[in-house]
């Protein structure tokens, strides 16, 4: 196939380029070949090169600057995408558009399905359902792929941070009452090769099994790094941040697993390969 991938210079756009790359030709684009907020730059890169699938890892995904940038939220979360949607009709091919769990509100004792109540509770799970709401509108095959937590070699994520910061701290600090399933990228894009060889279009939940609160991923972390910190519980609201996040994240692959895939590996096989490569 001939696949566009936008942001593709970013944590997850490198690993598809890895698991895509032998397979597929690839078109790749970053914010400055394709900037997808320009709607007539979007119809032109797309129409030009007519991909048979376009991957759309382009996104706004700083939480906390979403709040304090709340018009380059919705335009890169949200209109950049209903561009792409738009273009992607114009050539009669499918948007694979990568989501979040950041759509939901937190508030569930069960692990969170793909039709769901959606009510996202800051600015960042706003724009993306956003995009999600054009992508619905605007295509009849689409591949929604809903994921939480990401980290990967090629970006800034949560278990980079907590091993920079042990190595001049011997205590540090992290939320204990936000749950939800750490997700590696090369995993998910491993996922994403094997759904757009599919026409089993619609929305998915797509994360590693298992899950944990942040301060079990940071303690399990430095037990696999075997490194020597102390993991001090607070709650969120102690650890104060601009923007408010979901207290319970863990999305179910319910539709994943119906459609005869098989269930991501579990995070902590994930994390032990993460920490292999970056030691």
């Amino acid at each position: 196939m001939k696949i566009l991938i936008t942001g593709s210079n970013g944590m997850l756009g490198h690993d598809l380029q890895e698991v895509l790359k032998d397979r597929h030709e690839l078109i790749l684009t970053t914010s400055e070949t394709l900037d997808i907020t320009d709607k007539n730059q979007a119809m032109n890169v797309i129409c030009e090169n007519k991909p048979d699938i376009v991957i759309n890892s382009a996104a706004y995904t700083d939480v906390d600057g979403c709040e304090e940038n709340q018009d380059i939220a919705y335009c890169v979360n949200g209109d950049g995408v209903r561009n792409l949607a738009l273009a992607c009709k114009e050539v009669g091919c499918p948007l694979l558009h990568i989501s979040t769990d950041y759509i939901f509100n937190g508030e569930n004792d069960k692990p969170w399905v793909e039709d769901d109540e959606i009510g996202p509770i800051n600015v960042y799970g706003r724009s993306k359902l956003k995009g999600e709401q054009a992508i619905l509108e605007i295509l009849d095959k689409y591949f929604i792929v809903r994921t939480a937590w990401l980290y990967g070699i090629n970006g800034k994520n949560f278990p980079k941070t907590m091993l920079e910061l042990s190595q001049n701290h011997s205590e540090i600090t992290v939320v204990y009452d936000e749950v939800g399933s750490p997700t590696y990228t090369p995993d998910l894009a491993f996922a994403i090769s094997q759904l757009i060889e599919t026409d089993y279009y619609g929305i998915y939940h797509i994360t590693n099994s298992g899950s944990c609160s942040w301060c079990e991923f940071a303690k399990y972390i430095f037990e696999v790094a075997d490194i020597d910190v102390e993991v001090i519980p607070v709650t969120a609201s102690e650890f104060a941040r601009p923007a408010p996040r979901p207290s319970y994240s863990i999305l179910e692959n319910k539709n994943w697993i119906k459609n005869g895939f098989k269930p991501l590996r579990s995070y902590k096989e994930a994390i032990k390969e993460y920490i292999e490569l970056i030691k």
